[in-house]
């Protein structure tokens, strides 16, 4: 009886261990990067966000439709003139591969907007710009901190709003394509 119990036992778990080597419990998709390589050196990437249908989250005082619905946005002088919002970002193949932190504020020292994209398994990168548009609707800024596969790059993003192209769309529906450049920072090497 005891013999048969621990053969039992014996093959049950390499039963298990072959399903589970059959059958992986999490297999997680990474959506493959599309990047470019520029000719003067480094590399670009395009992303996009769909508005409204990208939008997490909206928050900024006074706002009478807040994202998600019946969010309270604290009512406080620091908060004042701040709009914080948070999105879903696509690349060019219209996949989901992460998310952005958009901040875009009025204070004593001007407009400014700061932008944290995060990639799963890449890293964030954090950007700051003005909140005044270029020519052409454009929007300029610089990339300040990175992590993982962005902590050596240097670079800048371009932010740019393109309204939905139907006649009959309101203004608030379109989408904001994010054109990112970056360029690995020179290190000396050790003559050793």
């Amino acid at each position: 009886m005891l013999k048969t119990f621990i053969g039992g036992l014996i093959l049950g778990i390499a039963g298990v261990i072959g399903v589970l080597y059959a059958v992986p419990v999490v297999n997680q998709h990474r959506e493959t990067s599309i990047i470019a390589v520029r000719p003067n050196g480094g590399n670009s990437e395009r992303f996009h966000i769909g508005v409204p249908m990208d939008r997490i989250v909206v928050g900024a005082q006074g706002n009478t439709q807040p994202v998600p619905p019946g969010l309270e946005w604290p009512d406080l002088p620091l908060f004042e003139g701040m709009n914080a919002e948070l999105f879903k970002i696509r690349n060019e193949r219209d996949a989901v591969v992460g998310l952005a932190a958009r901040v875009a504020a009025d204070d004593s020292e001007g407009n400014f907007i700061e932008w944290v994209l995060h990639l799963p398994a890449r890293g964030s990168a954090y950007v700051t710009m003005s909140a005044e548009p270029l020519e052409g609707g454009y929007r300029v800024g610089a990339m300040r901190h990175g992590t993982r596969e962005y902590a050596t790059l240097t670079g800048t993003m371009t932010e740019r709003w393109v309204p939905l192209a139907s006649a009959n769309a309101d203004s608030s529906q379109g989408r904001i394509e994010l054109d990112v450049e970056f360029v690995g920072t020179f290190e000396e090497l050790d003559e050793e």
